[in-house]
């Protein structure tokens, strides 16, 4: 069995709970199984019991109908015996006597119609009907009295039947059928034919000659003495116990046609039908119901047995039946009963056990508390004297030594701790001194590697560039003596070719001074830093009018920085052209310049923008020499920004733009590091 957890976090919790659940458990563990038995196998037996009760009802019903039966054969055999009717037969005129006879016998015998047919069949003399000369010899009945053999039986007649024996015998079996919960469907409203104890006995002259048969009948449809003489029967004034009451009903079919069944309004039910599951059961399966069945408004321990007429075919039912109400108010009562005293018993266990296990769980308590307080930071708390001899109060002066020894223990380990973390602290110290001297040398190695590489692939750029450009100088010094005023038509692409020579020299030194920076002099001088974007904007224009690139700037007048013009133009340029390769679907170039103060100097920054994807997840790299994500490219040009403007004591970042894209900003004092003894 599952417990709810709630349930188990307090078993979990406390152990006086938990001592007192399982004092309990057997209790509780067999409650649920003696009510499980009491409900089934308890309730089982009773229903069985008030089975056996309808059972034995339905005989004693039975038992009086069949006797009400051969009561009817009784009477109508001796009056077919009786003198007076044998002496009226053997006169021919005294067929009209003979009528007021059977009128008077019928009366007198308690039947509804008493007739005499002949030997042919045919009718002779009636006390009200069927008229003389009428057939009557189609009943099983009538055929075995003609045969010498008196039979009682039960045959319904249909109403044209009744009719003719008398009318209001007609009018007293038409019923008009009620709407009934549960019973079959039918399209009927009324039942009109009767349900007759049909008993026929043969008849003898005063000569001993046959002279026919005597047939009588006793309607049972509205014969309401009938059924309540069963009900005083079976269900006599004070059987039935717990205030029930019970009933008996005839059927025709499966309307009930005398009944003392009650309806809503207090009449009698009859007209009502039986429920569907009855009637398919008894009347089309020929069994026996016993069980419980709703009947009219209310459930009755029902029993019911099929009627059969005088060929065999169900015609109709018999039913008795008691209230169920009060039985099943009296069964839940007792299951009621059982379970407050089982609830009683627990609870009286419970309050028992919960005092008996104090002696019990008192010292883990105690225990229990010592071990909060010394959580809570209370290292001196202790159990204390616990009353007893017992395993508990062992355990607990016990307890108190162990925190006794831990106390001592911990104090040495918190001392040899502080020891520990005091040389742990020296330690790493050393260590992280040395790791930092470790990193900067790598850090230094790597550059001067890298430096060296640079540096000796550019003395072989520059030395390899020099000997052509030296070549290609004195060639067009040569053709400009030797032409002399010839070459005034070309005066113009001359002077061209050689400020691009002197270009390609600039470059070469520029090469030089990164392969060599200590060797580097260069020249300063104040740049205007707003003409110095305009300037570049004009060298990168073809790209932005190829890629469809508009500008937005952001430039404050009078900024000015002390700096080599054409190194911090290649700044910008690299800058703005990486930009304008992050947008190739065209965009926005967004250029920004102002005042701006690092550590108290004055400076001026500078901010190139784009509406591009962004920077990369990787942007630690971007500066790293040799690192570039473009096809063909070098890796070195924000590498060579970065050192001209850390050369001049500034510094360069890389962010992302507000709105998209990628930003880069470049900061530089306006008087560069050493400038005052340079």
């Amino acid at each position: 069995m599952k417990l709810p957890h709630g349930f188990r976090a307090v078993l979990r919790g406390s152990l006086r709970a938990r001592l007192v659940a399982l004092a309990l458990l057997p209790l509780v563990a067999v409650l649920p199984l003696l009510v499980g038995i009491l409900v089934g196998w308890g309730g089982a037996y009773y229903d069985r019991l008030l089975n056996y009760k309808v059972r034995s009802d339905l005989s004693v019903a039975n038992g009086y109908f069949e006797r009400v039966k051969e009561g009817v054969g009784a009477r109508v055999q001796g009056l077919a015996e009786s003198e007076s009717i044998a002496r009226l037969l053997g006169q021919s005129r005294g067929l009209e006597a003979l009528a007021g006879l059977l009128r008077e016998k019928a009366r007198g015998a308690g039947l509804d119609f008493l007739i005499v047919v002949g030997t042919d069949g045919r009718v002779r003399a009636a006390g009200a009907g069927p008229l003389a000369g009428s057939p009557y010899g189609d009943w099983r009945v009538v055929q075995a009295a003609l045969a010498g053999q008196p039979r009682t039986a039960i045959d319904i007649f249909p109403p044209e039947r009744l009719a003719a024996i008398s009318p209001p015998l007609r009018e007293r079996a038409v019923t008009t059928l009620l709407p009934t919960p549960n019973a079959a469907p039918t399209t009927r409203t009324q039942e009109t034919r009767g349900m007759v104890i049909h008993a026929a006995a043969p008849l003898v002259e005063a000569d001993g000659r046959p002279a026919g048969a005597l047939v009588g009948g006793l309607m049972l449809n509205g014969n309401l003495p009938f059924v309540d003489r069963i009900n005083e029967i079976v269900y006599a004034e004070g059987s039935l116990p717990l205030d029930s009451h019970g009933t008996a009903t005839l059927f025709l079919d499966d309307v009930r046609i005398a009944t003392n069944v009650r309806l809503f309004e207090g009449g009698r039910a009859i007209g009502t039908r039986v429920s569907r599951a009855v009637r398919e059961q008894v009347l089309e399966r020929g069994t026996t119901w016993l069980d419980r069945a709703f009947v009219v408004k209310d459930w009755y321990v029902s029993a019911y047995q099929p009627v059969e007429d005088s060929q065999g075919q169900r015609v109709g039912m018999l039913y008795v039946g008691f209230l169920e109400a009060p039985f099943q108010r009296f069964k839940r009562l007792a299951l009621a009963i059982v379970i407050l005293l089982f609830a009683a018993t627990i609870a009286v266990a419970s309050v028992v056990s919960w005092r008996w296990a104090r002696s019990i769980f008192v010292p883990v308590e105690r225990m229990e508390l010592t071990m909060r307080r010394i959580e809570e930071g209370e290292a001196g708390a202790r159990v204390g004297g616990v009353r007893g001899e017992d395993e508990l109060a062992a355990l607990a002066r016990h307890f108190d030594l162990l925190l006794d020894q831990l106390e001592e223990q911990t104090r040495a380990l918190k001392r040899w701790g502080e020891e520990l973390d005091a040389k742990v602290a020296e330690r790493t110290r050393a260590l992280e001194e040395a790791n930092r001297t470790l990193r900067d040398a790598q850090s230094q190695l790597v550059k001067s590697e890298k430096l060296a590489a640079i540096g000796q692939l550019t003395a072989g750029v520059a030395h390899e560039i020099n000997n052509p450009i030296a070549v290609i100088q004195g060639n067009v010094d040569v053709l400009d003596e030797v032409l002399g005023a010839a070459a005034a038509p070309v005066r113009g692409e001359i002077r061209l070719v050689r400020e691009q020579i002197h270009r390609i020299r600039l470059i070469v030194a520029k090469l030089l001074q990164f392969a060599r920076p200590g060797d580097y002099a260069g020249y300063l001088e104040a740049v205007d830093v707003g003409q110095l974007i305009q300037d570049s904007l004009v060298l990168v224009g073809h790209q932005m009018r190829r890629g469809n690139v508009a500008v937005e700037q952001d430039v404050a007048p009078g900024l000015s920085v002390n700096a080599n013009r054409n190194e911090l133009q290649q700044v910008l340029i690299n800058l703005m052209v990486n930009a304008l390769q992050a947008m190739p679907e065209g965009g926005t170039l967004r250029l920004a310049a102002a005042a701006s103060a690092d550590a108290g100097r004055p400076g001026v920054r500078i901010a190139v923008a784009d509406s591009g994807p962004g920077l990369p997840a990787d942007r630690a790299q971007l500066f790293a020499p040799f690192f570039t994500r473009k096809a063909g490219g070098t890796g070195l040009g924000l590498w060579i920004c970065q050192s001209l403007v850390e050369r001049y004591g500034g510094s360069i970042a890389a962010e992302d733009a507000p709105g998209g894209g990628a930003a880069f900003a470049v900061w530089l004092p306006r008087e560069p590091l050493g400038s005052a003894t340079d």
